[in-house]
């Protein structure tokens, strides 16, 4: 899912329950809620859609944040419990899919934006599964390891967001999927780090042994120019799948291009910054300015690029 943090204000996604079942407007004020808080990148995007497109996209982020969170939640020893969570989450999500929502403020909107869109609901439990496959230390050891990963936490979320944006050949699902692939091949990049101090490791084992590269360099933030070499190859992955979706904005609804050109645009702008610092990701966080994210989205508001 990419950007992580919140305001103090705002409830986790996994602490979203009520005492008491929301009206569907209610259910959409908190997805917007947590859109606006949390999404980062991806909110900026859905600025420039209709108010309908603009409120699914937030019900179906707020869900994907609510999976994202799962994984997340620390402790040692944590994992039997939230593999007990997931496993409640995933009999919450076939009764909310069949109109059953009980106290979770999400569900009303996430029924009506997946119901009104017509959006299989095989993405939503694909992504549970992505979220399942994090809660314990792994390392990734293929590079199809790593994509059959960034399918089932990017490109599901791709997938769900084309049928809000509206498209015309099945063509468009296949960009969508390469498009996800791009986008969180971009936020492991930026996170290796991070990640690897959680011990998750990512970027394939295979790359790591060829390039000369050690998890334990990763923890410990030493940036070599074998690591810029690695880098700079795992960018050039990423720099692939954005140049082969790059033809997905053709193919979906004229009024929902803008979002997506604000989106890939803001995606692109960080991998570029990534590679302007060569590479200085274990050293700090590298992340577009608000400032470049607004000038974007009043590019795609103004100017309406296809």
């Amino acid at each position: 899912m990419g950007a992580r943090g919140d305001f103090a204000s705002l409830p986790s996604a996994c602490d979203c329950a009520l005492t008491m079942a929301v009206s569907l407007e209610e259910s959409y004020e908190y997805c917007r809620k947590v859109a606006r808080s949390r999404a980062k990148n991806f909110y900026y995007s859905f600025l420039v859609l209709d108010k309908p497109r603009r409120d699914a996209m937030c019900a179906v982020y707020a869900f994907n944040r609510y999976c994202d969170d799962l994984s997340d939640e620390p402790g040692e020893g944590a994992a039997p419990k939230l593999r007990e969570k997931i496993t409640n989450w995933r009999v919450e999500l076939r009764w909310a899919l069949a109109g059953e929502f009980g106290s979770n403020a999400l569900w009303p909107a996430f029924h009506d934006t997946v119901r009104r869109y017509k959006i299989p609901h095989r993405f939503f439990f694909e992504m549970i599964d992505g979220v399942s496959s994090d809660l314990e230390p792994r390392a990734l050891q293929t590079f199809d390891e790593l994509y059959r990963y960034c399918y089932q936490v990017a490109s599901v979320v791709g997938l769900t967001i084309i049928y809000i944006f509206g498209f015309k050949s099945v063509k468009a699902l296949i960009l969508a999927e390469k498009c996800g692939v791009a986008f969180q091949l971009t936020n492991i990049i930026r996170d290796v780090r991070e990640d690897a101090g959680l011990g998750r490791v990512y970027l394939p084992a295979e790359d790591l042994e060829r390039f000369g590269v050690t998890p334990d360099q990763l923890i410990r933030g030493t940036e070599t120019e074998r690591f810029r070499e690695f880098m700079h190859f795992e960018a050039g992955r990423a720099r692939k799948y954005y140049d082969e979706s790059a033809g997905l904005g053709k193919l979906i609804h004229e009024q929902s291009r803008p979002s997506l050109w604000a989106l890939r645009k803001i995606y692109m702008s960080l991998l570029s910054r990534i590679e302007s610092s060569e590479y200085s990701v274990l050293s700090r966080r590298i992340d577009v300015p608000t400032s470049t994210k607004v000038t974007l989205l009043l590019r795609a508001f103004l100017f309406r690029p296809q």
